[in-house]
């Protein structure tokens, strides 16, 4: 063969094909905390479709079912623990403006 015919062929190298992260028998509904929950990040936050590996329809669904989970106080609007763990850990100390001689 030609070294200008072997450039257009195709590799045979074999690949992974990860796993669907919704399987056929999953319902996604707002009710379903355990799957709605694997699509949410740390700040509550939806994650994109590229990250889930969801086709469009699913992605769909998925953020319909969080949206009215959080309507319904299922889940919170945004993750705020953070936040309130550092705030109590700061030590509160007097500040010499604050004493008058």
């Amino acid at each position: 063969m030609d070294k200008s015919k072997q450039i257009f062929r195709k590799s045979k190298r074999s690949f992974r094909r990860r796993l669907p992260p919704i399987g056929s028998g999953d319902r996604i509904d707002y009710r379903n905390m355990s799957l709605i929950s694997r699509f949410i990040s740390e700040q509550g936050k939806i994650l994109s479709r590229r990250v889930n590996r969801l086709t469009l329809k699913q992605q769909r669904f998925i953020t319909i079912a969080i949206k009215q989970a959080r309507i319904l106080s299922l889940l919170p609007f945004r993750n705020n623990e953070k936040k309130l763990e550092r705030a109590e850990s700061i030590p509160r100390t007097i500040s010499p403006r604050t004493k008058k001689k």
